[in-house]
């Protein structure tokens, strides 16, 4: 059976594929390839460079430009190719390796030239230099869209920074805030979300196969491998990690992982917010023509944005947790548990990816209603208890806190019994009148001051 829409198992290459799919070059298996080829021709070429005794011959002109373009710029048929290859050997690494070798062999390199492909190399060698690349690349264009989500975000804190509006915590009414600070919280964490992910620094090793350079060392032992180690790696643009087993251990995978996760937590707060807002009418969504909300009820507008964001950041989460948890940890010196998980990390990246498409695309359709928030507001008076008990304990009145308690607990309070109630209270007339011509709407502190600077 063919692959399309209709017939992928996954919804990410089904009917999300659209998309997710700016991330295949970045993390499909031909983008993983593609990597693995660039990392052994750029070995290559740092070996034959480092290490001039290995040569027994300069490199021809020819072969160091193919070695060039394969480390720079793979053809667009090499996946194909090494897949070829792989279905004959039964190795993905080492499909990769013979490509390579193809390649050169192509381009006039001799059997002595060819020897040096993957010389002193274990596949993890090869794979974790690989995934690194596809993570750091990954990032940089997803860091993109998170940064266009809290722009947009940031303009609606700046909107609506003067929208008061009655606050509930446990569910109930309380102090008020403003439609825009409560924006403002979340720009304000996602900001510190975005700059941890981006300053996880991506690890690469290269070692050999238990990390200790021991082929290298048997043949040519006056050789700084660790040197040689070290600048290969940075010369990709990754950290150096010398301290490994056969694997990099992927402890910056899983920190990676778990900054990501953290993002889409703040994320999930929002979108249920947003739906509570939605459904007690504070935030009205833009109708589309044609769309349909639902297949029985017509006047439906549901907020269905915010519920696939929220359900494809579970997703992404459960998958990005399972990475933190499983990846740093190996038996002994390797086991290979942690090869297929990593296969998965462009699906969790994917359904990150559609969530916040599909956040975007919610954040445009949304407006406040203004009128219905006033009007809630307005009803809520109990939510001056805390101003008033704030004013008697600056007075220093007794039992403040106590009074008001006794006043306003567990009931509506409206204007008429507020003002009856500000009468009775043993303060100067100026406080009184002060306290009086306060409305839940004037009771806001700095909350659009707040939302403002953000």
């Amino acid at each position: 059976m063919d692959l399309d829409s209709l017939t992928a198992l996954s919804p990410v290459d089904g009917r999300y594929a659209q998309a997710a799919d700016s991330l295949r070059q970045f993390m499909s298996e031909g983008a993983l390839i593609r990597e693995r080829i660039r990392v052994e021709a750029a070995w290559l070429l740092a070996l034959t460079t480092e290490v001039p005794q290995v040569l027994r011959a300069p490199l021809a002109p020819t072969v160091i430009d193919r070695a060039r373009a394969m480390a720079t710029d793979p053809d667009t048929a090499a996946a194909l190719e090494v897949k070829a290859i792989e279905r004959r050997i039964n190795h993905d690494v080492k499909a990769v390796e013979y490509y390579v070798r193809d390649q050169l062999e192509q381009a006039g390199a001799g059997p002595a030239v060819l020897e040096l492909v993957h010389f002193g190399c274990t596949s993890e060698d090869i794979n974790n230099l690989a995934y690194a690349k596809m993570l750091y690349r990954a990032r940089t264009a997803m860091l993109d869209r998170l940064e266009q989500l809290i722009t947009t975000l940031r303009a609606l804190a700046h909107n609506y920074a003067d929208v008061a509006m009655l606050a509930r915590t446990h569910g109930q009414t309380a102090s008020p805030t403003t439609l825009g600070k409560e924006f403002a919280n979340v720009v304000a964490r996602l900001e510190r979300a975005h700059r941890r992910w981006r300053s996880v620094e991506l690890l690469g090793k290269w070692n050999g196969a238990v990390g200790n350079y021991n082929a290298q060392v048997a043949a040519f032992p006056e050789v700084d491998w660790r040197g040689v180690s070290r600048r290969l790696v940075e010369s990709l643009g990754l950290g150096w990690n010398e301290y490994t087993t056969q694997i990099e251990p992927h402890d910056c995978v899983a920190e990676y992982a778990d900054a990501l996760a953290a993002a889409n937590v703040v994320l999930i707060d929002l979108a249920r917010d947003i739906w509570g807002y939605v459904s007690l009418g504070y935030l009205r969504q833009r109708a589309i023509a044609g769309e349909v909300g639902s297949s029985t009820m017509p006047h439906k507008v549901n907020p269905i944005n915010f519920e696939n964001a929220e359900g494809n950041l579970g997703v992404a989460n459960a998958l990005l947790r399972h990475f933190a948890d499983k990846l740093p940890v190996s038996r002994w010196q390797r086991d290979l548990t942690d090869s297929t998980v990593l296969r998965n990390v462009g699906v969790a990246l994917a359904h990150t990816q559609i969530a916040w498409a599909s956040f975007a695309s919610g954040l445009s359709k949304i407006e406040a209603d203004v009128e219905r928030i006033d009007a809630d507001l307005a009803g809520a008076h109990e939510v001056l208890g805390e101003a008033i008990q704030t004013v008697l304990r600056a007075a220093g009145v007794p039992n403040g806190y106590e009074t008001l308690k006794a006043f306003t607990r567990g009931r509506r309070i409206d204007a008429a019994m507020l003002d009856e109630f500000i009468a009775s209270l043993p303060l100067p007339p100026t406080e009184r009148q002060r306290l009086a011509g306060m409305r839940p709407a004037d009771y806001v502190g700095l909350a659009a001051a707040l939302a403002r600077a953000i």
